[in-house]
């Protein structure tokens, strides 16, 4: 199922956007092998769904064995993906060029957050450093308050996980015309920077001020905020354009007429907090329930455990009950090459024995490799 049916990739198990790039690939139909470390996880790892669609190798990458059962997946293998600070795979003998020695048309996928170079490429971070660098931190913020960083996703996910998976489907494409492999240097500081392209432009044109919050999409205007309810939870308006704010106007009980000019942003406190009066009347979903068949662009602020079961969401299937989890489907959808979840998470090394078989190493080998301690 999927497009990416009769791919095969190599995962080096990592934490965050490693992982999420090989869940997308997985999503879409690639056969994706995680080499997993002998030890044993913390946590019960078959309800970490982020490890759907995969199987499961545990190898000791330290011992020599080890990094051979290694090498000879990457010689089976299309994609190759590995989330280690520069140099340590070298180190490991199991860098880029150790691997496209063996496998030349290997796409070699790398995923950091500063890069491969740069003056920062070798120092520690997180997310919020990433995209605290990028620039993409500090518009996540209201007017005079400090930036509030959105989870990990737009780091991690938005900016490092999509954007490799993105480099190898397009790697795999050149591969098919080329014969070659190559290198993929998948940084999130990178990938977070190119999310911000719409306001660097808005930024040229004179449409956007480089602060935080004042801006018509960043909660600076009443017409793009989350406002309370009053039960205590949240409704999102996005109501930019003119005739969706006519329709926001209307769904509040109000006349546009009698409101002060929404384009003066002098008038927006005071629009502002007339909205979020009136919001304060009415729960979050009554509200809902009111604009629902609207185009007001609003929409109830859901929580994790809610979002599964609003009507849209249903009747689309954008969450399924996978392995008796709650998860959402696989994204996006194709015509003709429909995507499906397969495997659940696995446990490390829950098919260790499968995939030396397929390797082609004998009982007695794949015995001997875990008396060594290289397998598990």
């Amino acid at each position: 199922m999927g497009p990416l049916n009769g791919a095969r990739v190599v995962e080096l198990a990592g934490l965050g956007p490693g992982p999420f790039a090989a869940m997308l690939l997985g999503d879409l139909g690639a056969d994706v092998v995680r080499v997993d470390r002998p030890s044993p996880p913390t946590a019960d790892p078959r309800a970490y769904v982020m490890h759907r669609g995969r199987r499961s190798v545990a190898v000791d990458l330290k011992h020599a064995e080890g990094r051979e059962v290694v090498l000879r997946l990457v010689e089976t293998a299309d994609a190759l993906i590995e989330g280690h600070r520069p140099g340590v795979m070298e180190r490991l003998g199991l860098g880029p060029d150790d691997c496209l020695s063996r496998n030349p048309r290997l796409v070699y996928g790398r995923m950091t957050g500063w890069g491969q170079h740069g003056p920062l490429a070798a120092t520690a971070g997180h997310d919020i450093d990433y995209i605290g660098l990028s620039g993409a931190l500090a518009v996540a913020a209201r007017h005079g308050e400090r930036p509030v960083p959105p989870v990990n996703l737009l780091g991690d996910f938005g900016g490092g996980g999509a954007f490799l998976a993105l480099g190898i489907v397009a790697a795999l494409w050149e591969t098919a015309q080329s014969g070659q492999g190559q290198v993929i240097d998948a940084a999130m500081v990178d990938g977070s920077a190119v999310l911000t392209t719409m306001l660097h432009g808005m930024l040229a044109q004179g449409r956007w001020r480089d602060e935080a919050g004042v801006n018509f999409a960043d909660t600076g205007s009443p017409y793009y905020e989350v406002y309370e309810c009053a039960d205590g939870r949240f409704i999102a308006v996005g109501a930019i354009e003119a005739p969706f704010y006519a329709h926001l106007v209307d769904g509040l009980g109000l006349d546009e007429a009698t409101l002060p000019d929404r384009r003066d942003e002098a008038s927006w406190p005071v629009l502002k907090a007339r909205f979020a009066e009136i919001f304060r009347t009415r729960t979050r979903d009554e509200w809902a329930d009111i604009f629902a068949a609207s185009d007001a662009c609003v929409a109830p602020v859901l929580t994790l455990t809610e979002a599964p079961n609003h009507p849209h969401n249903v009747e689309r299937s954008t969450f399924v009950r996978h392995h008796d989890i709650t998860q959402r489907a696989p994204a996006p959808r194709f015509s003709r090459t429909p995507l499906a979840l397969d495997r659940p998470p696995p446990a490390p090394g829950d098919h260790t024995d499968e995939i030396l078989r397929e390797l082609g190493y004998e009982p007695a080998d794949i015995d001997r490799l875990r008396a060594a301690g290289a397998v598990a």
